[in-house]
């Protein structure tokens, strides 16, 4: 596509989140954030297998394609991004197709992955839990139904980021340890954050940290803020299955 057509088409499904480099166009050079994800991707690429070798990936709210593109890159097998959004889906079809990588996408929610009927060697979540109503829900499903050994996560935090030294048990008529600013806490917001309305559930580091293990997903990495690798491992004795 030549660079004012790709220009064009660029602004036509505009606004986008990811900035991602198409030649000479870059897709969201103002955004806030800086060089987004970019920037960020640089800071845990070392923790992904430079060689994927063929082993097939799913990329949760893929946005605009940048880890999905970044995964074929690596030499990933099966790429597979899934998104709500269908000005997303567009946007990440635009990237691929111009740099002639072959990756699928398809508009699908979170809680809709049991529909796939297959597992992925490597799951990308990142940056979607806190748009969730349903977290847990989330991340029960992706351990179910398509986490077949790894996952890269990322979730926006808040609050401290200290994880308490905490006993299995307390009694019941304990009170002070919820006081804690170190306990695992999960912030609702009720209406807006950041001006997003979708910005459900805020976790603090040592909520996020204990929501992933109960889910059943060992932390082998935390290669920089907010950014975990995990292993599928055994879930809880007390957590039930997701509902099919």
């Amino acid at each position: 596509m030549m660079t004012l057509a790709l220009k064009r088409r660029v602004a036509e499904l505009a606004p986008w989140f990811q900035n991602i480099r198409l030649g000479e166009v870059e897709t969201a050079p103002d955004h806030f954030l800086g060089d987004y994800p970019a920037f960020k991707w640089e800071g845990f690429k070392h923790v992904v297998p430079e060689d994927l070798d063929r082993r097939s990936v799913l990329d949760i709210g893929c946005n605009a394609g940048f880890y999905s593109l970044e995964m074929k890159r690596r030499n990933a097998g099966r790429v597979l991004g899934i998104d709500c959004d269908t000005r997303y889906l567009e946007q990440a079809r635009l990237a691929a197709g111009h740099f002639g990588l072959d990756v699928e996408f398809r508009q699908m929610s979170v809680y809709e992955v049991p529909k796939l009927g297959e597992t992925f060697d490597l799951v990308l979540f990142m940056g979607v839990l806190y748009h969730l109503r349903h977290p847990l829900l989330a991340l029960d499903l992706l351990y179910e139904h398509v986490v077949g050994d790894l996952m890269l996560f990322q979730c926006l935090q808040r609050g401290d980021e200290r994880i308490a030294a905490l006993e299995e048990n307390y009694d019941f008529s304990e009170w002070s340890v919820f006081d804690q600013p170190d306990f695992p806490k999960l912030f609702f917001v009720e209406q807006r954050y950041a001006a997003d309305p979708t910005n459900w559930f805020i976790p603090n580091k040592g909520a996020m940290e204990a929501m992933l293990r109960s889910a059943g997903f060992a932390i082998e990495a935390n290669p920089e803020r907010e950014v975990y690798l995990c292993r599928r491992s055994r879930r809880p004795y007390m957590v039930e299955p997701p509902p099919v």
